[in-house]
């Protein structure tokens, strides 16, 4: 994880103090990239601490397509509790929903997840085996709370990260993750690992 602490200190050194919509400035860069060999290991952080059993029953519960907390909690799982309206437990149409349910025109949805797999399967050399949750319909407004966004329909958030795209050579896969924004110290561990967990399950 050399690289990912080369990146802090990259930060530290280079980054430029930004203003956001938490009111807390930031220190940024922008387009950094990481890359890891999963046939070197798994690239689960050393250097502090990663509760792994969140990592994984998150992206679980992505892929499943839930968007309510009630099943991450029964798991020992609270990282998105903040977030959700406290009376029901939502979060909108967040990830899972974008990945498993993607609304169309017509009324219906579009599981992008089993068309990943399907093309994997039949066409893994194609340059479009990727999926994306970023869905401008259903973005927050900034100016609003997470719960009342959920409340109009919105997302509690907007997506983090936002597009995976997947490549075989070699009859090896790999998968590329665009992240439009991240908390370098406390999102991007997590990250990291969940994109990894999900290569190894597909």
């Amino acid at each position: 994880m050399q690289s990912y602490l080369e990146l802090l200190h990259h930060i530290l050194e280079h980054g430029t103090r930004t203003a956001n919509r938490t009111g807390i400035d930031t220190l940024s860069i922008f387009g950094q990239q990481l890359r890891f060999n999963l046939q070197l290991g798994f690239p689960l952080l050393t250097t502090k601490h990663l509760h792994f059993k969140s990592i994984a029953y998150e992206l679980l519960w992505f892929l499943h397509g839930d968007t309510n907390i009630k099943w991450l909690n029964e798991h020992g799982v609270s990282i998105w509790n903040e977030w959700a309206v406290a009376e029901t437990g939502e979060l909108g149409p967040i990830y899972g929903k974008q990945w498993t349910a993607w609304p169309t025109k017509d009324g219906n949805t579009i599981n992008q997840l089993d068309l990943v797999i399907e093309l994997l399967k039949s066409n893994p050399h194609s340059r479009r085996i990727a999926f994306h949750a970023w869905n401008p319909e259903y973005l927050p407004d900034e100016r609003l709370s997470p719960q009342d966004n959920v409340k109009l329909g919105k997302m509690a958030l907007a997506p983090c990260h936002v597009f995976y795209q997947f490549y075989v050579a070699n009859n090896n896969l790999s998968t590329q993750l665009y992240i439009r924004s991240s908390d370098v110290f406390i999102g991007l561990p997590y990250n990291i690992a969940s994109v990894a967990l999900l290569t190894h399950l597909l």
